[in-house]
């Protein structure tokens, strides 16, 4: 039989280890030559991370995937990057939690990882504003449309990977 302690001592080395992936897959991602014709759009491969976590651990380890990535994205990238990362993982994981209580886990993959590409993409939208006092409403139809496509592609990839995931999450 596994100790309480055993238990939680697991759960914070899986935790790490998630997101030591969640920081490959962010390095990976960067480094892929692939043409995107708008600044700042990415597929946020590493989200594929807080995804599982959301679906197959606790919310509070989401929730702490998603500021330790915000952290490192300002250590690495800076305050103004950081700030982005933050807004929107904290407005993403937020919709998320809210959708999940509303709908009891009635909503697929694809839609729940849509809507959180879609409000990340809004989170970061307004901490632009914050950052500039700007509104770029012309760039807004541009990020919603990418966060939907990057949602399409998170949702396919953790789809393939769960699996995998699966088999490491020791229980």
């Amino acid at each position: 039989m596994i100790s309480e302690n055993s238990t939680k001592i697991r759960r914070i080395c899986f935790t790490g280890l998630l997101f030591a992936l969640a920081l490959v897959l962010s390095v990976v991602e960067a480094s892929l030559p692939i043409p995107v014709p708008v600044p700042g759009v990415r597929f946020g491969l590493s989200n594929i991370v807080v995804m599982y976590s959301l679906f197959f651990l606790t919310k509070r380890d989401a929730l702490l995937l998603v500021l330790l990535k915000g952290l490192f994205v300002l250590a690495t990238r800076g305050v103004t990057a950081g700030f982005l990362s933050f807004c929107g993982g904290v407005l993403s994981i937020t919709v998320l939690l809210i959708l999940l209580f509303l709908f009891k886990n009635k909503l697929s993959y694809l839609l729940l990882s849509i809507s959180g590409a879609v409000f990340h993409n809004i989170g970061q939208y307004f901490a632009i504003y914050v950052i500039y006092r700007i509104w770029l409403v012309p760039y807004l139809p541009v990020l919603i449309l990418s966060g939907i496509v990057a949602g399409f592609v998170t949702s396919v990839l953790l789809k393939t990977v769960l699996p995998v995931l699966q088999k490491l999450h020791l229980k």
